[in-house]
């Protein structure tokens, strides 16, 4: 199960570069941010189909959106200069102690 994590990295890092990139891509008008968009999602859904052969779905998912959340407001806040208010952090801090719940006292994760 473990090379199923990896996976889910892997995964979890290309759709950041690939959501990172659409705004970039200014509506699939520029090419160069277009073709990020593109081959990241694609690598993303890739590794996600590889995950899903060893951990369970709900548990891949909630994984893949909480970090992906708390990554994207994390570079709209370092690179974008988008701000995080209050509730936007508590949100976050929600989101990562779901996932946190989900990994440590699940039984349906194998630990």
């Amino acid at each position: 199960m473990k090379i199923g994590y990896l996976y889910l990295g892997i995964a979890i890092v290309a759709e950041v570069v690939a959501t990172s990139a659409l705004k970039a891509s200014e509506g699939f008008t520029r090419t160069g941010p277009s073709l990020v968009v593109a081959i990241g999602y694609g690598v993303a859904f890739y590794f996600l189909s590889l995950v899903l052969k060893t951990v369970p779905m709900g548990v891949a998912y909630a994984i893949w959106s909480g970090v992906g959340i708390v990554l994207i407001a994390a570079i709209g806040w370092l690179l974008m200069k988008q701000p995080l208010d209050l509730p936007a952090l508590l949100g976050i801090g929600l989101i990562v102690a779901g996932v946190a719940v989900i990994q440590l006292f699940s039984r349906t994760v194998a630990h």
